[in-house]
């Protein structure tokens, strides 16, 4: 660690992608919580969601938290296109695209190549996080004894895809937005696809009971405005798109192991398996959850439990809502009990 930087980096080399492409000096940047135990299996693997970095997800690790880091070692990895691990603000040259497959490839090499790990307690994801965690079952079955996805699915369902074309029209009609890509910071574009978002992320009965009350906003413009009109300004722009492109080719099935065949994908998961989507979730709809369930045929054991809540997608990211907190807390523990 350098400076006041509190994670670390894995330096993967010249990484070649699933798509033959080579990304060269490939960097996962992580952070870590607790103690690795002598027997190295107290591990739960963390992976960020869309745009977040470590420190917008660690809230929920703590001695009373949702993972505890007093009984396990955690380890956040943070997705490429994060700002922090390689993406296009921070690479030279062309940045090629990029899958979860070739995340969990460099997410295995940290686990196996710089802390020796071949078996994790759990892995935990909420939303692109999710996606990862279905990702890791599949392509790793031994070493994952259980798998929380929460408002997650096992690929990018075409609702969602066209959600996130949606998102992504409203950053790219900015005119910074030239030749492909972001030449100066897209301001106006921010907002819009904040605007956008927002109708999305929260449920109808969210705006419906103004339930945005409860985190201290005083109208319905004042939330508009200051929860969602600046906060994809603190990413790039450029690594926004290239987050977004990874996540709408999501699909575990989508390798040379299981030759695009989702549900062959699906059989190959042995862990114990929690599938919590948001009740209300717009864009990652129970639907899915429900779909993939009587596919998890060789899992330990396979459940979907909803989190009852207006929250939509923000269910599995409860940042000051204790009530869904105190559910995926719960939840988790009963999973970690298995």
């Amino acid at each position: 660690m350098t400076g006041q930087r509190d994670y670390e980096i894995f330096e993967a080399g010249d990484v070649t992608l699933q798509s033959g492409a080579v990304f060269p000096a490939m960097k996962l940047a992580y952070k870590t919580y607790g103690t690795l135990n002598a027997a190295k299996d107290n591990v739960i693997f963390y992976p960020t969601s869309f745009s977040a970095q470590h420190f917008d997800t660690e809230w929920l690790i703590g001695p009373d938290g949702v993972l505890d880091p007093t009984r396990y070692f955690i380890i956040i990895p943070n997705l490429f296109g994060n700002g922090l691990s390689s993406s296009p603000s921070n690479t030279a040259g062309p940045h090629p695209e990029i899958t979860y497959h070739d995340a969990i490839a460099v997410q295995h090499r940290l686990l196996t190549e710089r802390f020796g790990i071949s078996k994790l307690a759990l892995v935990y994801g909420w939303s692109m996080g999710g996606m990862q965690t279905y990702h890791w079952a599949a392509l790793h079955p031994d070493m994952v004894a259980r798998a929380a996805v929460v408002c997650g699915s096992a690929r990018c369902a075409p609702y969602n895809y066209v959600f996130l074309e949606g998102v992504k029209a409203a950053l790219t009609g900015d005119p910074a937005f030239r030749g492909g890509r972001f030449v100066e910071r897209p301001v106006a574009g921010y907002r819009a696809m904040g605007r956008v978002y927002a109708g999305w992320a929260m449920s109808h009965g969210f705006y419906r009971d103004e339930l945005w009350r409860e985190a201290g906003f005083i109208s319905l413009e004042d939330y508009l405005a200051r929860n969602w009109d600046t906060t994809f300004a603190r990413r790039d722009a450029n690594d926004l798109l290239a987050q977004a492109g990874i996540w709408q080719r999501g699909n575990i099935g989508a390798c040379a192991a299981f030759g695009g065949d989702l549900d062959r994908a699906l059989a190959a998961i042995k862990a114990h398996v929690l599938l919590m989507p948001g009740a209300t979730d717009r864009y990652f709809d129970f639907r899915d959850n429900e779909d993939e369930l009587p596919k998890l045929v060789n899992a330990k054991s396979a459940v979907l439990h909803p989190i009852p809540s207006q929250h939509g997608h923000r269910a599995g990211n409860p940042v000051n809502n204790p009530r869904d907190t105190a559910f995926l807390k719960a939840e988790v523990a009963a999973l970690l009990s298995k």
